[in-house]
């Protein structure tokens, strides 16, 4: 155990299976899908459909999601994210009035892949039928649940936002499902909502299909016509997610493994790779400093080149080159510095992780984007969908321009670790643009600084924002802070709540498995 850092909470050990999560009741519908026989991916699909009810601030139905499994030995990757419309375009956005893809409304709703996600993982992996691993998260919106302490906190923050912005007739069902005749919920009101019931139902009897080509779609599309929308029939019956093969770097003997773009986990192995050489035997403000400059120098170039695969002019195989790293390394100094992106032409949420007796494991992660992603709510269906085209740019000249068909910059990203070929386990920090840097700042307190997985999450982090500026939590050391700010930094105190990331991990030990979950919200671990 790490003699710099110990965490209050403790990992958990289980011997057949774990399922953890941010929240207990989703953790728990896991386990109880294992224990009927499900597998590690029947119980992340469930636990998944589950957090669309109990979590609705952070995910829905119409969200996107991403997932690493290991599944007999062999490692797989699913990119379900959703493209944009093939009706829209930056001409037709900036004829409605806007200079920047706006974060709300009906203008960044781009095509939701979680529901085909779901039934393509089962459908691939699973020892039950979608509607058997579904049916918990229906009961759970019948018959109503107790909201926690950290959703009912994001439901009013989220309430109160959304009734000053979100003006018009097309936010209305919103606030139908997510309030209480107008007043927000909070933690400790009973909610339940027969819609949420109904249409997982119909997922799960179809397949996924009712939402892309059957009576679900055919309110989107209604919805999409009535509010002047982009997204019309052909753009659901036609949208295909993707397996994938993961990407990795080898950090101090673990193959760290991420999604490849249009995810942005080539970030975090970018920054690690400009580490790898380094000797990180204490958490002094050398090591912050470096690992900040790192993420600077891997976020340079990931928002301005990382975009759908099939439109990046870039190779991304080369920003994990060692002709990268060796360009890469020389501009990390001894003083914070704003870092600039190359010139490609001159040189070349929630998230879960579950794991079963079988040694499967899953490294799963789904997100509307910015709490209930747009706003919309799809009338007599309780399906929140998200806003990920709020990440496209309408300059015509950025690689992650907004274009027809097209899968944006997502910032969902599923990780896991793998030793010798073999399983080491699936982690994941969700939070926007802090996933990256939380999975650089999680990986190395494992494997440098020689944690277990609770006392990686629970150890202080930092937040790179913009420029100089960088947010830690406000148990971060004093001396350390005053040297980073010595060095350039302009450092910002802030909550352990207010954007650091949740994670949750599972590793396999020789004999079952060892847990950690995230102490920042009501992270929770059910196993057996």
């Amino acid at each position: 155990m790490n003699n710099q850092f110990f965490s209050k909470k403790q990992s958990v050990h289980a011997k057949n299976g774990v399922v953890a999560t941010s929240e207990g009741l989703a953790a728990q519908a896991g386990l109880e899908i294992l224990k009927k026989g499900g597998n590690a991916i029947d119980a992340a699909v469930a636990t998944a459909a589950c957090l669309t009810v109990v979590e609705p601030t952070s995910n829905g139905i119409g969200s996107d999601c991403f997932a690493i499994v290991y599944f007999k030995d062999k490692l797989y990757g699913l990119n379900s994210s959703g493209y944009s419309s093939r009706n829209i375009s930056i001409k037709k956005v900036k004829e409605r009035g806007f200079d920047k893809i706006p974060a709300t409304g009906i203008v960044p709703i781009t095509v939701p892949g979680t529901p085909k996600g779901w039934a393509s993982l089962i459908e691939k992996f699973g020892n039950l039928s979608l509607i058997e691993v579904l049916t918990p998260a229906i009961k759970l919106a019948e018959e109503g649940f107790i909201i926690s302490e950290t959703v009912g906190y994001y439901f009013e923050r989220a309430i109160k936002a959304y009734k000053q912005r979100n003006k018009g007739e097309m936010f209305d069902h919103f606030f139908k499902v997510f309030t209480k005749n107008g007043e927000s919920y909070k933690a400790g009101d009973l909610f339940k909502s027969q819609w949420h019931a109904d249409t997982l139902r119909k997922i799960g009897e179809t397949n996924s299909d009712a939402f892309y080509k059957g009576e679900l779609s055919d309110k989107i599309v209604s919805f999409m016509e009535k509010y002047n929308g982009f997204i019309d029939k052909s753009d659901l019956e036609e949208y295909q997610n993707e397996f994938v093969e993961p990407i990795s770097i080898n950090y101090k003997g673990f193959d760290i493994c991420e999604i490849p773009p249009n995810g942005q986990g080539i970030t975090a192995l970018m920054a690690l790779n400009l580490l790898k050489e380094e000797d990180f035997t204490i958490k002094n403000s050398e090591t912050y400093h470096k690992q900040i400059e790192a993420l600077k120098i891997a976020f340079s170039d990931t928002l301005t080149y990382v975009t759908d695969p099939l439109f990046m002019k870039m190779n991304p195989n080369y920003l994990l080159s060692e002709k990268y790293i060796k360009l890469r390394k020389k501009d990390i100094t001894d003083k914070a510095l704003n870092q600039n992106p190359i010139d490609y032409k001159k040189s070349g949420t929630v998230y879960l992780a579950t794991a079963d007796s079988e040694g499967n494991m899953v490294s799963f992660i789904q997100s509307n984007y910015m709490g209930f992603g747009s706003g919309i709510v799809i009338d007599d269906t309780g399906i929140s969908i998200q806003n990920r085209g709020h990440t496209f740019s309408l300059d015509e000249n950025h690689h992650n321009k907004l274009e027809p068909r097209k899968r944006t910059y997502h910032t969902i990203i599923p990780g896991f670790i793998m030793k010798d070929k073999k399983a080491y386990g699936p982690f994941g920090v969700m939070g926007g643009f802090m996933q990256p840097q939380g999975h650089l700042q999680v990986v190395m307190n494992l494997f440098d600084f020689n944690m277990n997985p609770q006392e990686a999450l629970d150890a202080p982090r930092f937040r790179w924002d913009k420029a100089l500026n960088v947010a830690v939590e406000n148990s971060f050391d004093q001396e350390i802070i005053k040297d980073l700010e010595e060095k350039g930094h302009i450092i910002n105190l802030e909550p352990r709540n207010s954007g650091f990331g949740r994670g949750q991990i599972i590793f396999k030990q020789k004999e079952g498995y060892i847990a950690g979950t995230e102490t920042r919200c009501d992270g929770h671990i059910a196993y057996y």
